[in-house]
């Protein structure tokens, strides 16, 4: 099989080369071909991946092909991986620094940051969907795009059902709470393993959008255990997520929420951090990548791959550190710095698809009627059986009332955003920012657009 990767010089690529390293089955992937806008990026990306080559034991590596041009990527892929960002990490930065200056949270996926985000990247997706539908047609698109929903939804209005968004916060949530129940030995041992990735023993009741979804129920040999971690408050207060939100609020809800819900639950807190920090994540990471790529290239293999395994743990270890200062300061411990998995999700997927191997995953696909609150069209972020047929949502129940709100309320910002990437409505663009939960103010949401257009050039088609 022929895997594309767009974006191929981001910095989570080797997560994705590692797990294909692992999959020793028959029909795996044989060519990993990267493409990016930065052909520099991609060289570096290049070396630390042969150093994972090397180091394997098997001699099945999938061979790695850099592609100079978008053609040359797409023709004949099997699975694409879409994960540009257009703009780059300065683009977050500068989206940060605008938000900070009216007095809003600028996170790059949600409020301001997410819906400046779209708007410089809605363009350039239709474009890739197009060539995608123009030269692999057959091919399924594996969207890590950001912000996730939003992405996939446009790229499914030309691509159908041929695009999958994914994203591993849900999984991370999972499995870091079957883990805590699995220490208190409330849930047999080994629960936690193989969760979300698509191991059927575990069936995950998520709902919501990408980035605003809910745990709702965890059901592990037939019985939901979630009531078994509400029933604890200690339980709840010892993993990432119950220490953000607190073990009050989560027996309110009776819901876990995702970590990037407390942007919306504790807003000024999370505000507050932002504009106290020295620097906002994205001029962090701007710094941090930078570095990294300047060096990674001309590195032997072996030390570039050091380099980026070193850079890689001080960004875990870095994640959401603003939202854990708001919390009450805690530093991660290192299960949570265990990703969900996005690469193992999307490798799950390619065998349930190409080898007909049947997957429970929760992913970001069409509503298809599952939540009556939203049209069919809507991408909701819920569990899905994955096989050689496609994606199937699971049954769910409707919406719970806590999320009926700011899920309508987000889904209609998405929708205004896409409106405005497409005609280029600055009108739309407008209205979506106004319906954001993020954001409070006709006129802060006006002063925000017209400087980000002023900013950026890819929002020329807004003036």
């Amino acid at each position: 099989m022929k895997l594309t990767i767009l974006g191929g010089g981001g910095f989570r690529v080797p997560l994705v080369y590692r797990a294909l390293l692992a999959d020793a089955s028959d029909r795996r992937v044989t060519q990993v071909r990267l493409f990016d806008a930065d052909p520099a990026r991609a060289q570096a990306i290049a070396n630390v991946l042969r150093a994972q080559a090397a180091a394997t034991t098997t001699d099945t590596a999938p061979q790695v092909q850099i592609c100079r041009t978008l053609d040359e990527a797409l023709e004949g892929a099997d699975f694409i991986f879409s994960a540009i960002r257009v703009g780059g990490i300065h683009g977050r930065a500068q989206d940060e620094r605008i938000a900070l200056r009216h007095g809003l949270i600028g996170q790059e996926t949600i409020g301001f940051g997410g819906i400046s985000y779209a708007l410089r990247g809605i363009p350039v997706v239709v474009d890739l969907a197009q060539r995608i539908a123009a030269l692999c047609p057959q091919a399924w698109v594996i969207n890590f795009t950001n912000p996730a929903g939003l992405i996939t939804e446009l790229m499914s209005r030309t691509l159908g059902e041929r695009v999958i968004g994914i994203c591993d916060s849900p999984v991370g949530l999972a499995r870091r709470v079957l883990t805590t129940l699995e220490r208190a030995g409330l849930v047999p041992t080994g629960s936690a393993s193989g969760v979300g990735l698509g191991d059927g023993r575990v069936q995950v009741d998520y709902v919501g959008l990408n980035h605003l979804g809910w745990l709702r129920g965890l059901q592990v040999e037939g019985t939901d255990v979630l009531p078994r971690l509400l029933e604890r408050a200690d339980l709840i207060e010892s993993f990432e997520e119950g220490r953000l939100f607190k073990a009050d609020w989560i027996r309110t809800l009776g819901a876990v929420p995702n970590e990037y819900l407390h942007y919306y639950y504790y807003q000024r807190e999370a505000y507050e951090a932002d504009a106290a920090a020295e620097a906002t994540r994205g001029v962090y990471l701007l710094s941090q990548q930078s570095d990294f790529y300047a060096r990674a290239a001309g590195l032997p293999p072996e030390e570039a791959w050091q380099l980026w395994e070193r850079t890689r743990m001080d960004r875990e270890q870095t994640y959401m550190a603003t939202n854990r200062q708001a919390a009450g300061n805690f530093e991660r411990d290192a299960e949570d710095m265990e990703s969900g998995g996005y690469d193992r999700v999307a490798l799950a997927i390619m065998h349930a698809i190409a080898h007909d191997e049947p997957a429970e995953l929760i992913l970001n696909v069409p509503n298809r009627g599952l939540l009556a609150d939203l049209d069919s069209g809507a991408v909701v972020e819920v569990p899905c059986r994955v096989d050689s047929g496609g994606v199937h949502p699971l049954p769910a129940a409707p919406l719970p009332d806590y999320a009926r709100s700011p899920v309508i309320g987000a889904k209609y910002a998405e929708r205004c955003t896409i409106q405005a990437g497409l005609a280029g409505d600055r009108g739309a663009a407008l209205r979506a920012l106004v319906a954001h939960p993020l954001v409070d103010s006709v006129n802060v949401a006006q002063d925000v657009l017209a400087e980000a257009i002023d900013t950026f050039t890819e929002l020329a088609y807004l003036r």
